[in-house]
């Protein structure tokens, strides 16, 4: 064998051993993660929650339990309907779901000929919110359509003002979620943090407030934490999201959540931070007690 031969020989068996050691890192990882889920104890800095559709294959039961065991306080994005699952558990609702056959994330308060089906709809699921005990309620603008921001701005505002003194009396917090545009909902309106801080400026109220989606804003407009820092009065609720591809929030991906934690607590936010990604791996709950540990500051 020629010393070329051998030289090329070796640089494959540390590459081998290299990809082999990481590999066994990753898994190590994931499994400690998994064998400590029992009687995990969170540090009190962050209030923890996490997203119920993520977690498709895995009932709502288990998915509480599991949260129980981790530290999680609240699950999020869940019906009236199911309210009394999450609370058997002795779990709250960080954020009311607000989806049905009729309306959704692209048909929102920003068409005027919403208004009238939706005040009704709202002062139903701001009902059931307070009844149950919980103040948050997600709602969204709904597509551009053509609709320029301005105006729709104009008529989310003139909508949300029909339902917020029925909301403030129910001490119910509408919270207007930020997507992005770019990648998953194309079109969406409120899709960048200073049009959602206007839009809440307009409405004036405390209980109208903005769900700041770390994944979301990161794709549409970056500076996460100098945004926080600068947004936080209007700020009711987060969500997190590995960039790209919305998947587990680890190394694999752009952002670093530990800062960005650091940065929501030095806010002295109260609410909840919830878990937003969507697991690849095959073990879903190891992901979530990953995702709790690195956001655990």
């Amino acid at each position: 064998m020629s010393k070329q031969e051998s030289r090329r020989d070796a640089i494959k068996k540390v590459a081998t051993m290299a990809l082999a050691s990481s590999a066994l890192s990753s898994l190590a990882t994931r499994v400690e993660a998994h064998e400590s889920k029992m009687d995990t104890k969170v540090k009190g800095n962050i209030n923890h929650s996490v997203c119920a559709w993520c977690y498709n294959g895995i009932s709502l039961d288990d998915l509480c339990k599991a949260s129980k065991e981790y530290g999680i306080a609240s699950i999020d994005l869940v019906d009236p309907k199911d309210f009394d699952i999450v609370k058997k558990h002795g779990l709250t609702v960080g954020m009311v779901a607000s989806i049905n056959k009729d309306w959704g994330i692209s048909k929102g308060w920003n068409r005027i000929e919403h208004h009238d089906r939706l005040v009704e709809y709202y002062q139903y699921l701001i009902d059931e919110t307070a009844k149950a005990g919980f103040t948050n309620l997600i709602c969204f603008s709904g597509d551009r359509k053509g609709l320029d921001d301005e105006q729709g701005l104009k008529n989310c505002a003139e909508g949300l003002k029909k339902v917020m003194s029925y909301a403030e009396n129910k001490k119910v917090t509408l919270v207007m979620e930020l997507l992005n545009s770019k990648v998953n909902h194309k079109d969406y309106q409120c899709d960048h943090t200073a049009w959602g801080v206007e839009l809440a400026k307009a409405i004036g109220s405390e209980r109208f407030k903005l769900l700041y989606d770390i994944y979301h804003m990161q794709i549409m407009e970056g500076d996460v934490i100098h945004t926080i820092r600068d947004s936080q009065q209007y700020i009711a609720h987060y969500h997190t999201g590995g960039v790209p591809g919305r998947n587990e929030i680890d190394e694999t991906q752009e952002l670093y959540y530990p800062a960005i934690m650091k940065a929501i607590h030095d806010t002295g936010f109260k609410g909840f931070v919830a878990q937003e990604f969507v697991p690849k791996h095959s073990d879903k709950l190891a992901s979530l007690k990953q995702a709790i540990n690195i956001c655990d500051i």
